[in-house]
């Protein structure tokens, strides 16, 4: 697997991760994340933002099936493998009930909200908050469906029944922009607060990449 040699302080989680993976039983994997796993191929079926992957085992190897949009943010970025590695891991197949949560109602998310709020929403809001069109187009070629909320809002599945909502309110003259961040209610389920703040970051880092791609 290509590991992203120059961010030291996701490379050591990483590794660690992966040690653990490659000791990790395949078939409780696949029987607790509902991920399909090819005992004869050695691999995985993982959909992740909207894209299919193969996942081999025990070495982590990542094959894009699709190329549904321009940026691959599993190939190109260590964090995005930190959550891939850590959902067969850790996570479990849920569903929601159809509810939203804001950040602060997440375990722990009041302690973690300072660290979301700059890396997460602020980003978010001064990146595309005067931009919505390029926000609709960005949302849109990764399959992101329109919410009606907001002044633009979109929802994206990040693992299969594990949905969150970007909601944006416009800048202008008087007031700057500003953005809401939703996550569906089974996120507590399999995901701790700090894993939340690298999926919207994860998820930020695609938009602008696929613009760069347009």
């Amino acid at each position: 697997m290509e590991i992203e040699r120059n961010n030291n302080k996701e490379l050591v989680p990483l590794e660690h991760y992966l040690e653990q993976y490659a000791k990790a039983d395949p078939s409780e994997i696949a029987s607790r994340t509902a991920m399909p796993y090819d005992a004869d191929r050695g691999c995985f079926r993982v959909r992740f933002f909207g894209r299919d992957y193969e996942v081999s085992y025990p070495d982590f190897g990542v094959s894009c099936l699709d190329t549904a949009y321009g940026f691959d943010a599993l190939a190109g970025m260590n964090a995005a493998k930190i959550l891939v590695v850590r959902f067969l891991l850790e996570s479990a197949a849920t569903v929601g009930t159809g509810k939203f949560l804001t950040y602060r109602e997440v375990p722990w998310g009041e302690v973690y909200y300072r660290q979301f709020n700059g890396r997460c929403m602020q980003r978010l809001a001064y990146g595309f908050g005067n931009r919505l069109d390029a926000f609709r187009k960005a949302m849109e070629s990764i399959g992101g469906q329109s919410v009606k909320a907001a002044d633009a809002a979109y929802q994206v599945e990040v693992f299969p029944n594990y949905y969150v909502q970007f909601l944006l309110w416009e800048g202008d003259e008087e007031f700057a922009p500003s953005s809401q961040i939703l996550f569906s209610d089974n996120f507590p389920a399999g995901f701790h607060a700090e894993d939340l703040v690298v999926v919207c970051d994860v998820l930020i880092s695609i938009l602008k990449q696929q613009l760069n791609h347009a």
